[in-house]
């Protein structure tokens, strides 16, 4: 009888106007970064503003050389230069599939730190009246599993990352990372190992170019 009469409140299942809370939305960083190099006012706006990719582009391209790089005692100055040329080459032949690059400028080496930062990067840029400068660094390595009456399995990986930077806003419109194996044995025609595992390498790298040239490319066409 006692339940009968007893008034059931409603169990409410949405946060309805007597549930709201009356404390400010919290709308901006309460904490205090001393090290913070953009303001917070300028983190608003730059989050709650609108990005639009210039139609036409003059681009710089720049390559940042990791200490974990895959240059290894066995190849020599010739081999690995010509072969960061060839990466180099088909960065450039993919970014110049997009009809709004008008001009394409390598930013030499001399122009760059040792451990380039994004303010020597931008400033290199500017140097080349580049509207973007896309840079990209590559790592990678080699395991070899030997068998004792055949050629060992050669397998490598490589890890490619690629950024594309506004120069005049500084933002970032497109970044990626792109990593590739490739498995393969020496060849008939490789006298040792060290070339075998080089070719390997070399293999692994230029999947992920092509990965990323593709990217990039969808990337400028569709903006």
């Amino acid at each position: 009888m006692l339940t009968a009469c007893s008034t059931v409140q409603p169990v409410s299942t949405s946060a309805g106007p007597e549930f709201q809370t009356t404390e400010p939305l919290m709308t901006q960083s309460l904490f205090s970064d001393k090290a913070a190099t953009i303001s917070e006012e300028n983190i608003q706006k730059i989050l709650d503003g609108k990005y639009k990719l210039p139609q036409q582009l003059r681009v710089a391209i720049a390559r940042i050389d990791p200490a974990t790089q895959f240059r290894r005692p066995y190849w020599s100055d010739e081999q690995y230069l010509k072969t960061q040329q060839s990466y180099l080459d088909l960065f450039s032949d993919k970014l110049k599939q997009s009809g709004k690059v008008t001009k394409l400028s390598v930013i030499p080496d001399l122009l760059l730190a040792k451990a380039p930062t994004f303010t020597n990067l931008r400033e290199a840029a500017v140097r080349m009246q580049a509207d973007v400068i896309v840079v990209y660094t590559i790592s990678s390595d080699i395991y070899s599993k030997y068998k004792v009456f055949s050629r060992p399995d050669i397998k490598a990986f490589a890890t490619t990352q690629l950024a594309v930077i506004d120069v005049r806003t500084g933002l970032i419109p497109f970044s990626t990372i792109v990593t590739k194996d490739f498995l393969s044995q020496k060849g008939k025609e490789e006298l040792e190992n060290a070339e075998a595992a080089a070719r390997i390498q070399n293999e692994a790298v230029l999947l992920t170019i092509q990965d990323i040239g593709q990217q990039i490319t969808a990337f400028l066409n569709a903006k």
